[in-house]
């Protein structure tokens, strides 16, 4: 039997179609900006349409968190229980904004409970957060066994990534522009690691091939029980890529899944084009 819990989050998270079919989760949208042209990532402006302006930019696209009206309006629902994922709270004031909007929902209706989770994680890793949560809700578990589960969701995803490029760290000032662009002449690809939410650079590697075997090496590594797990396989407007990984893991790993997402403007911002992320949980 099916609870009454009404699943939300925000435009950073990115979902394979398959898990939006199943879900339907409610998306509150993030802010996305190129100088003076505002847009709502993923409903104002598709993924091709994000990196080709992108492309295009000297500088990087501003991202901004939406505004508490925002989960306002989607608390506003007839779930009596409500569970919101988001953005970790280490990247962005999201998670901010959805307890705000939460704590003015509940003055005028305290007969609600509404949980606010800072996911630590981001974009695929957030949907198989909420793929997990949608299974035990269906199977009827309550919001308090959900929130324990949840605890160990954090504890146990893996998430891994390759950048294709440095590009965007260098306009976004997080690596030195002479250092990036010597990475990059070298044809180096760095190695990313989602945890505590963060993302940390943990290794590096020369040329695409290689960086996207040697994230794959530390996806196997990290990864037990894979008949129970399901893996999203994210990418940067590279979906021949992401069918590449994808054969590679169903010809190694015995998932009980492996979806396909592509990454949208709020995690593209930071990955830059053609980065590959895949996570397991």
């Amino acid at each position: 039997m099916k609870k009454n819990i009404k699943i939300i989050t925000d435009g950073s998270c990115d979902f394979p179609q398959e898990i939006l079919d199943r879900v339907k989760p409610s998306i509150v949208g993030i802010n996305v900006a190129f100088g003076e042209e505002h847009y709502i990532g993923g409903v104002e402006i598709d993924e091709e349409t994000f990196y080709n302006k992108m492309r295009g930019c000297k500088e990087l696209p501003k991202t901004s968190s939406p505004s508490p009206e925002r989960f306002l309006e989607m608390y506003n629902c007839e779930e009596e229980e409500i569970l919101v994922f988001t953005l970790t709270s280490k990247l962005s004031s999201t998670y901010s904004s959805a307890v705000l909007a939460k704590n003015m929902y509940l003055e005028d209706n305290p007969g609600k409970r509404i949980e606010v989770i800072d996911s630590q994680s981001g974009s695929i890793g957030v949907a198989l957060m909420i793929l997990k949560c949608s299974e035990l809700i269906e199977s009827g578990k309550t919001m308090d066994e959900i929130l324990s589960y949840i605890e160990k969701f954090k504890e146990e995803i893996i998430f891994f990534g390759a950048l294709d490029t440095l590009e965007n760290a260098i306009k976004g000032g997080r690596v030195n522009a002479l250092a990036g662009k010597l990475i990059n002449a070298l044809n180096f690809k760095v190695i990313i690691k989602i945890e505590d939410g963060l993302v940390k650079p943990i290794d590096k590697a020369r040329g695409g091939s290689n960086s996207l075997k040697k994230a794959l090496e530390y996806v196997q590594n990290n990864v037990n029980n894979q008949i129970q797990r399901t893996a999203i396989i994210g990418h940067a407007n590279c979906p021949d890529k992401a069918m590449k990984i994808k054969k590679i893991l169903e010809e190694n790993l015995n998932f009980k899944e492996i979806l396909i997402a592509g990454i949208g403007p709020i995690m593209g911002t930071f990955t830059s084009e053609g980065a590959i992320l895949v996570s397991v949980l």
